[in-house]
């Protein structure tokens, strides 16, 4: 007799929710090799679709508005046009997602960070031979996802591009006082946007301040020609760590791709240190990692900064970090161009305070004076 569980086709009744449609990619490259290997590598992927490849930016235009791709990879160095200068009208007529590949010759590395300034959203290394190709697809292919999954972007040039980063601009009366009445050890971690925002922020924060140390997920190879730029653009002195340096006021400390920077006291002094740990969050350097190691230092002022970025690195790490007492600032969602590493820093409850990047050079100055009113109290 039939009961009521008796039509077990209850049980596969399809969802009435329908998946989300596929990633759809446009690629980029005048090398019709590479656009080949990306290519296969990416139609393999069932949740992304690869709407066409470009062998330069007058045929990618074309393609674009055809297909109207959810995410671009982009080649620097291409006929007719630069892929730089494509970059730029991209980002002011029609703006997308963008992923360079780029060499990792010095020009190309320095012609990427002018990219990311302009609007990237992120940089890989091009395949340098067969070896390399599953690991840049592979980080191709995470990045995609990355962006799919990652609240809507503001795909414009960051604040600090709005605001003549590298020029003059008006400094906060309140910042003119760290340089001479503040000690400690101010920390950065950024991602997507990040090369913009420490940028903007660096070059309105006083040259003689307390050391700065950062992490901006960026491959090895970049990372030096990001500190070169902000060495000439900052009135600090930049460098990218190399491990055992002295912290010294005046200067920041940039952690290298795919190295873990971290800093502990030596004797009387704190020092940088390098690692080849495991990512933490996929990425190396670590947020994280960094944080964590100052939350291990004692007896020394520290204030947090977390900027613009994908994924949740930095957010455990801030959590440590105020619960040591240090003065935590997450940047607010109006000035991010990803506002993922700062939310989950917020919703940790890591974060202290919250800030615009404007806002940022007065929020950090404050927050040392409270570090300093503490100590003599």
């Amino acid at each position: 007799m039939a009961g009521p569980l008796h039509n077990c086709e209850l049980d596969v009744i399809p969802s009435t929710q329908a998946a989300a449609p596929p990633t759809k990619v446009l690629i980029v490259d005048d090398s019709a090799v590479v656009r080949k290997l990306l290519g296969d590598a990416l139609r393999r992927e069932p949740d992304i679709a690869v709407v066409g490849g470009a062998p330069d930016p007058f045929v990618a235009r074309d393609l674009i508005l055809q297909h109207e791709p959810d995410v671009v990879t982009l080649d620097i160095e291409m006929p007719r046009m630069d892929g730089l200068t494509f970059l730029r009208r991209l980002m002011a007529h029609r703006p997308v997602p963008v992923i360079v590949l780029s060499s990792l010759t010095q020009r190309g590395s320095a012609t990427t960070i002018d990219a990311l300034r302009a609007g990237a959203i992120d940089a890989i290394p091009k395949p340098d031979g067969p070896y390399s190709i599953p690991e840049v697809t592979g980080r191709l292919i995470q990045r995609i996802r990355a962006i799919r999954q990652s609240p809507p972007m503001r795909l414009r040039r960051a604040i600090g591009a709005s605001h003549g980063a590298g020029k003059a601009v008006p400094m906060p009366a309140a910042a003119r006082r760290l340089g001479r009445t503040i000690d400690g050890v101010l920390a950065l971690g950024a991602s997507t946007g990040g090369t913009q925002a420490i940028e903007a922020l660096l070059t309105r924060l006083p040259i003689d301040g307390p050391p700065i140390v950062a992490v901006q997920h960026m491959p090895a190879g970049f990372t030096r020609a990001f500190a070169n730029r902000l060495n000439g653009v900052c009135g600090m002195r930049v460098l990218e760590a190399a491990g055992g340096e002295r912290l010294e006021r005046g200067t920041v400390y940039v952690a290298p791709g795919d190295r873990h920077l971290t800093v502990e006291r030596q004797g009387l002094h704190l020092v940088t240190r390098l690692t080849m740990g495991e990512p933490v969050h996929h990425q190396r350097p670590s947020v994280d990692v960094l944080y964590e190691s100052l939350a291990g230092v004692r007896g020394v002022p520290i204030v947090a900064a977390l900027l613009t970025g994908m994924g949740a690195d930095g957010a455990d790490g801030m959590v440590a970090l105020r619960r040591q007492g240090a003065e935590t600032i997450a940047e607010d969602e109006r000035s991010c161009v990803v506002f993922g590493m700062p939310r989950e820093a917020i919703a940790r409850g890591g974060a202290c305070h919250v800030a615009t990047l404007f806002e940022m050079p007065t929020r950090i100055i404050d927050c040392f004076d409270r570090l300093s009113t503490r100590r003599a109290n």
